[in-house]
């Protein structure tokens, strides 16, 4: 199994706060990169404090920007009907970004999302490092390719990896999966549902691992 040996998540021991709601507090302020002079919020991590299942996805969207809170947009909608039918109850889980703050470039009125930078994924580290040594999980599903690095460095690819579990410090399992946003891009109808069946595939190995 590979094991996570240089993960940015895994090279800061993360915010000293003892409980979730001391840590957000903290990140409210949070300057460590850039992100923060556009966003409208800093979308911190929810879900019960002890989750045995915690996501981890990108960054936040438009809408989770506006509504400071992670996954409520397209895709958090589309995950969770996904989970639904993966017989997984998304209220017994913790939702989190690599990335705490919505990097996007401006066209108009609209607001087009932007891939976080290696530095950003870096930077944020020290909060996602402090959620999962709070939460402790007894399982993490990273949603993509920015999550994954965030959690296993450069050595973990999803094309590769994808539906594998691997191995945090500590023996932490990883999930790896795709994240519920490329399903959105798909325009083919049939593809789409090729795509999404095998979406619901993945997240059917939770409740298999939890048995």
């Amino acid at each position: 199994m590979l094991t996570a040996r240089n993960g940015p998540a895994f090279e800061t021991p993360g915010a000293e706060g003892g409980r979730l709601p001391d840590v957000k507090e903290e990140a409210e302020s949070c300057t460590r990169c850039g992100l923060y002079r556009q966003a409208t919020h800093l979308v911190f991590g929810e879900g019960p404090a002890k989750a045995r299942i915690l996501f981890v996805g990108e960054q936040p969207g438009d809408r989770e920007d506006l509504a400071g809170r992670p996954f409520v947009g397209p895709a958090g909608r589309l995950l969770d009907r996904c989970l639904d039918e993966a017989g997984v109850d998304r209220d017994l889980c913790y939702v989190t970004n690599a990335v705490k703050h919505f990097k996007f470039t401006p066209r108009g009125k609209r607001r087009i999302h932007s891939r976080p930078g290696a530095g950003e994924v870096q930077a944020c580290a020290w909060w996602l490092a402090a959620e999962l040594r709070l939460v402790r999980p007894a399982l993490v599903v990273a949603l993509g390719a920015t999550a994954l690095y965030s959690l296993m460095g450069r050595q973990a690819k999803v094309t590769r990896d994808r539906g594998r579990l691997l191995s945090l410090p500590h023996g932490m399992p990883v999930l790896v999966t795709i994240h519920p946003s490329a399903l959105l891009r798909s325009r083919d109808q049939a593809d789409a549902a090729l795509d999404r069946a095998r979406f619901v595939e993945d997240l059917e190995k939770i409740g298999d691992f939890l048995e």
